[in-house]
């Protein structure tokens, strides 16, 4: 469910995000895979970072665990845009820093909503 949610939003932005490009759909399949595997992971990351600053009991380690959490969500996306020129080159390009934020924060809401609509 997660890779067709994020297909559609993935497709939306390269129809109306002049940044973003895939040079087909199954490119942009590919594509929908790879970020899901890597938002996934990121998730995950961030988790245990979140229960780490939780479980910190001295300031000095709330503010290591808060800086940390800090760089693994600003430097994911890097990540992600590094991963996709790796794997794709130039057949798939997600824009820079802010059109990737803006895409990843779009595909994680848009997963939320479609997860909250079929539970319900």
């Amino acid at each position: 469910m997660d890779v067709f949610v994020y297909v559609v939003i993935l497709n939306l932005a390269v129809e109306y995000v002049p940044s973003v490009i895939s040079e087909g759909f199954t490119l942009s399949l590919l594509t929908a895979v790879l970020l899901k595997l890597a938002l996934e992971l990121v998730l995950i990351l961030k988790q245990r970072i979140v229960s780490g600053m939780r479980a910190a009991t001295t300031r000095p380690g709330k503010v290591i665990a808060a800086v940390t959490l800090w760089v693994v969500a600003a430097g994911s996306k890097f990540v992600v845009l590094e991963l996709v020129d790796l794997v794709f080159g130039d057949a798939v390009s997600l824009g820079g820093f802010v059109s990737v934020t803006l895409l990843i924060v779009a595909l994680l809401a848009a997963r939320a909503a479609v997860r909250r609509l079929l539970s319900a």
